[in-house]
């Protein structure tokens, strides 16, 4: 035990000093607009877009239309959020372009054919496409330009571009899916028959049907303009052709003769909204995160228990830091788990006490300073919002003591399996990839924005070209998992999707996002910290290591309750981590995994308002890219 203290009180100061660390990829400076995304043809569609005299948000959906293309992580049928700095109103908005059950998801239907949660894959996974409805509402309100100059680069990706290395094997890794829907086959298996049916790493692909769906978008908009509407009426005419016209009745043809659910009166019905964010204060930094449909009050709730513990004084990465992190995450975690789910729909999760600093600080008072505590639950906001908790019975199904004193045993639920070997599937599932995109510009609009859904292997709906979503798979289906997320139609499932954007002084102080399903607000909470506890420069905190923890429900993957569980105590760290480290986790109780990879792909932008210049950061771990000017 006297080893372990005095592990615990490694300093700050030592350690080497991060400042002078080197990073893999250079800082990119920017004065006039800034581009990051997944993918380098992407931010350059961005770039294109700033050259054309768009805005940051212009330049946005340029990037979001490109990453839609290339299909690796995301495609048209998705979902898409974001969060906006207007420097006119000086104020940070939300965007929810989430699509929602369709009309026959219930929970008896799933539950019918074998299901514990929805499928991962396939027709019966698909909510109602957002993107298309997301981008062009960001458009109509904030951008400048038309669609036809928005969308002009993803079109000319779509009339064929040499594809990627990780999107061309992620087709061939998943053929025998893509091989069971007809319109999927067309698209992606270029080479049928042989050995390798998808394209190769170079190769040019051709969407011919997807390129026609988005002619029929801009097409509907250059016809308004011609008979004397507006911008907005135009943009509204490429809108209403997707979720009314031809476009959408395709799409509902080809999802239901493959086994789907969603109607055209699903995609008439359904409509982006512009939100309120959340917010809290983190010692003089106000942080912004979407609203409790994602997970992103996580990092808010974090914050709030985090801002009780002296971080700096413990060191970055020190065991010491690495287990308040830890603990705080989990308990921030165990009250997703159970109290997110759409706000929009009835019941109404307690956000107002989950995010109260009074809460957080009784959060706070459950970490333990000397083993990892694997009996952590959801707490009990609502009297912090003068409220009753109507949900104590469900919390007491589930194995759950309210009085933490008398706590003393794992809850029935969470008692997942715990493996001390590398679990290739549950790390998949943990780490699921989407993209990310940040924007800003010298007017001083900042776009954050975490796109998702329609990932290879997709099912592709019908002639439109377009690959249906597979959000469906984070609802719950049992109401003592989660009373707030249980399906029903026309409800948005709360994601893993997650942008971030702070000010300080009233002013864009940083902007980020990055890809990773459960593991998106971890690192987003650390990239932030980082910054502010630890003086790294963007690029640093963009690849600095990271830890993740397993001791939470997986939001994506697996049709079994067992597949979810969580895995009480197992942290990934990086494979540099020092000995004395190692050694002092484990004697606290920790069950260690290793990776290269913990810290990303984090993209993101700092605010340098003493030179009125931009700072882009952006991860060495994925292929993603920036470009400044």
């Amino acid at each position: 035990m006297k080893h372990l203290f005095s592990v615990l009180c490694i300093s700050a100061g030592s350690i080497l000093s991060l400042s002078a660390q080197q990073t893999q990829k250079p800082i990119l400076y920017g004065r006039n607009w800034m581009a990051i995304t997944g993918k380098p043809l992407a931010a350059t569609a961005g770039a294109m877009t700033f050259q054309k005299g768009g805005n940051a948000v212009d330049a946005a959906c340029a990037m979001l239309a490109a990453t839609c293309t290339m299909w690796d992580t995301l495609s048209w049928g998705g979902e898409t959020q974001a969060l906006i700095y207007n420097p006119k109103t000086k104020k940070v908005i939300a965007i929810n372009a989430m699509g929602v059950a369709p009309t026959g998801a219930t929970i008896e239907f799933f539950k019918s054919k074998g299901y514990n949660f929805p499928p991962e894959y396939g027709p019966l996974a698909a909510t109602t496409p957002g993107t298309p409805g997301g981008l062009i509402y960001m458009l109509v309100n904030y951008g400048k330009l038309s669609l036809k100059q928005v969308l002009e680069p993803a079109m000319k990706m779509a009339a064929g571009y040499p594809i990627e290395a990780q999107a061309a094997n992620s087709i061939e890794k998943g053929k025998e899916h893509i091989n069971q829907w007809p319109y999927s086959k067309k698209v992606f298996l270029t080479h049928p028959g042989e050995k390798r049916e998808a394209p190769e790493a170079g190769e040019i692909f051709v969407q011919k049907d997807l390129l026609a769906t988005l002619t029929k978008m801009v097409e509907a908009e250059s016809k308004a303009l011609k008979q004397g509407k507006t911008r907005k009426e135009a943009l509204m005419a490429a809108y209403d052709r997707f979720y009314k016209g031809d476009i959408a009745k395709e799409f509902v043809r080809g999802a239901q003769e493959q086994g789907g659910l969603i109607t055209m009166k699903d995609l008439a019905n359904w409509k982006p909204l512009q939100e309120e964010p959340l917010q809290v204060n983190y010692k003089g930094i106000d942080v912004f995160k979407l609203q409790q449909w994602t997970q992103g009050p996580v990092m808010l709730q974090a914050l709030n228990i985090l801002e009780n513990f002296d971080l700096k004084g413990m060191g970055y990465n020190s065991p010491k830091y690495i287990h308040t992190l830890y603990q705080a995450m989990n308990l921030s975690f165990a009250d997703r788990d159970f109290y997110y789910g759409d706000p929009t729909t009835m019941p109404k999760g307690p956000i107002q006490g989950l995010l109260s600093k009074d809460y957080a600080k009784e959060r706070a008072k459950l970490i333990q300073y000397d083993k990892n505590n694997t009996n952590i639950g959801p707490g009990n906001p609502y009297p912090f919002e003068g409220k009753t908790n109507p949900y104590l019975n469900l919390l007491q199904q589930r194995g759950y003591e309210m009085d933490t004193t008398k706590r003393n045993f794992a809850p029935k639920h969470d008692l997942g399996k715990i493996n001390t070997s590398s679990d290739d599937v549950y790390q998949e599932r943990l780490l699921l990839g989407t993209t990310s995109i940040e924007a800003a510009d010298k007017e001083g609009w900042v776009v954050s924005v975490t796109p998702s859904g329609g990932w290879l292997p997709a099912c592709i709906a019908g002639e439109t070209g377009i690959g249906m979503s597979q959000r469906m798979q984070s609802f719950v289906l049992d109401s003592a998992l989660n009373p707030f997320n249980v399906l029903a139609p026309g409800k948005r499932p709360r994601v893993t999707l997650s942008p971030s954007m702070a000010l300080k002084d009233g002013k864009p102080f940083l902007a980020s996002a990055v890809q990773g399903g459960d593991t998106q607000d971890q690192n987003l909470l650390q990239f932030f910290l980082n910054v502010t506890e630890f003086g790294m420069n963007v690029q640093q905190a963009t690849e600095a290591a990271n830890i993740n923890t397993n001791q939470l429900w997986l939001s994506l993957g697996g049709t079994k309750t067992e597949d979810r569980m969580p895995k009480p105590g197992q942290i990934l760290l990086n494979n540099n981590t020092p000995s004395a480290t190692r050694e002092a986790l484990q004697e606290m109780g920790y069950i260690l995994s290793f990776g290269a990879r913990t810290s990303g792909p984090i993209n993101a932008i700092y605010f340098d308002w003493k030179h009125g210049s931009l700072w882009g950061g952006s991860s060495n771990h994925g292929e993603d890219y920036g470009i400044g000017w």
